[in-house]
């Protein structure tokens, strides 16, 4: 009966959402911009709010806690403190530019603009091909979490199978029918969701606990008493800064971040939005990861078992079926919140800057729209079947907290890589294609070598190894990107084709 009451829940908070991606349909013209940019109307609250809904992920509501419970409660420093500010920077350093670009010259895209700039189809390509590959990990990230949850809630009366093919279904009903403004709607619904259900468990774990906060710390005390000092092993400077930067770079080149950036109605919605974010992701963060850490103080180790995450045991322990269920619901909010913007945003850039230059430039608006919808369907269903076959052969016996950090940590490092590309040419006239081109290229085949192959002992130095001098691959790689985008620049002119001064220019009357 408890599995049944939980499942209701959950169901019922999916067809709330897919009862606002109908009413989005309804007000959606059948145009791939407003499809996709929802005719770049959206508010303060609504951009703030999507923005915010989409990177809340299963890396933050299980992965996060997970780490917290493991390791101690820094990580509400690498995710909250760290990683509000210097998104929020970026926020302003490339979004703002960006919608000035895609006010003047209707931009869709992160490489629709710069194929523009460089006047060139195979960089418009390969910015959105990039960006391809590390979303489909990422996508897949989500469902894993979703099926995860559900399994873990129901104690394995919903398979991990079912319940990701569920989450994804009801998800590309909506996205397909409403589009970014359907998907912006139910964000706005899902990011204060999950900050009312976070706080709320916050506060019922803390009034169900006996002697609240000092029993708590005193579990603490004896079973890791290491988390009542600042850093760690895990936490060393290096580890930290790797983290919040690769994360923080990272989020400015997600799709469905980043091309968020065009769609403000006008320049105090941008400003004001980046200016409220580090506020509103402290508000999330604290309760989410502080859950995480009380689960280590609680006792709760025995339980966590393989393919169990620490937040719904904790829960299930200390909150009546029906509120586990909706915290959860809030986590499954986040997961869709965050995948339906994916399959967006995916959609795009495969229709406009891989299909439209590359097979059919002859394509209407109306064709795309459509293309556009189907794409989104095809790339959720080849992301399931991915994540069905990884967590039933690929896993083992490796809990899922652990495996999306280290899922979420290898695609924010991978979509890090375009952003020191991305700020030369934004704020450099002088960078060339050949710059731009090497300033992708080759950090990502670097930061691909050091993940994938083997570590290997080369005399007494160590090849392909993940850290170096206390600092993560992805770090050493972001500064190969800045030096290679500059030196292949500076040694390169540039070709007939391409169009600085109108780029500059336009930034320049914005």
């Amino acid at each position: 009966m408890t599995a049944t009451l939980q499942v209701t829940i959950v169901v019922g908070y999916l067809l709330v959402a897919l009862a606002i991606g109908l009413l989005a349909y309804r007000v959606t013209e059948r145009a791939a911009e407003d499809f996709y940019l929802a005719s770049r109307t959206f508010g303060t609250a609504v951009l703030l709010f999507t923005v915010f809904a989409t990177l809340l992920s299963a890396f933050t509501f299980f992965g996060g806690p997970d780490n917290a419970y493991a390791f101690g409660p820094e990580w509400i420093l690498v995710m909250g403190l760290m990683d509000g500010l210097i998104f929020a920077i970026l926020w302003y350093l490339i979004g703002y530019k960006q919608w000035l670009l895609g006010q003047r010259h209707g931009y869709v895209t992160l490489g629709e603009m710069f194929g523009d700039r460089f006047g060139s189809t195979g960089v418009r390509a390969l910015v959105a091909v990039v960006s391809l590959f590390w979303l489909f990990p990422y996508v897949m990230l989500q469902q894993i979490g979703a099926g995860g949850a559900l399994a873990a809630l129901t104690d394995g009366v919903v398979p991990f199978w079912a319940g990701a093919s569920l989450i994804t279904g009801f998800m590309i009903l909506y996205v397909v029918l409403a589009g970014m403004r359907g998907i912006a709607w139910t964000d706005t619904l899902q990011g204060a969701f999950m900050l009312c259900m976070v706080w709320a468990a916050l506060v019922w774990v803390l009034v169900a606990v006996d002697g609240g906060v000092s029993t708590i710390n005193a579990g603490l005390t004896e079973s890791s008493p290491e988390f009542f000092a600042l850093g760690s092993d895990f936490y060393t400077p290096g580890t930290m800064l790797t983290f919040a930067i690769s994360i923080a770079f990272g989020v400015a080149m997600f799709p469905q971040v980043n091309q968020r950036f065009f769609t403000a109605a006008s320049e105090t919605v941008l400003k004001r939005s980046f200016a409220l974010w580090p506020l509103l992701v402290l508000l999330l963060f604290v309760p989410a990861f502080l859950l995480g850490t009380w689960a280590q103080g609680l006792g709760l180790q025995a339980d966590v078992g393989a393919g169990e995450s620490i937040l719904p045991i904790l829960l299930d322990t200390y909150t009546p079926a029906w509120f586990a269920a909706l915290v959860i619901a809030g986590a499954i909010a986040a997961m869709m919140s965050s995948s339906d913007s994916m399959l967006l945003s995916g959609s795009s850039y495969f229709t406009r800057d891989v299909y439209r230059p590359l097979v059919d430039d002859g394509i209407t608006e109306r064709q795309e729209d459509r293309l556009g919808r189907i794409g989104v369907a095809v790339f959720a269903i080849a992301a399931l079947a991915a994540s069905v076959w990884a967590e039933a052969e690929a896993f083992g016996a490796v809990a899922v907290g652990s495996v999306l950090v280290e899922i979420g940590d290898l695609a924010f490092g991978g979509f890090a890589q375009l952003t020191v590309p991305v700020l030369v040419a934004l704020y450099w006239r002088g960078t060339t294609k050949q710059g731009l081109v090497a300033g992708i290229l080759l950090p990502q085949a670097v930061y691909l070598a050091f993940n994938f192959l083997p570590a290997t002992e080369v005399g007494s130095a160590m090849l392909f190894s993940e850290t170096y001098l206390g600092w993560g691959i992805s770090i050493y790689c972001l500064l190969l990107g800045l030096v290679a985008t500059v030196v292949v620049s500076a040694a390169t002119t540039k070709a007939d084709s391409e169009r600085p001064a109108l780029f500059f220019e336009s930034l320049r009357r914005g």
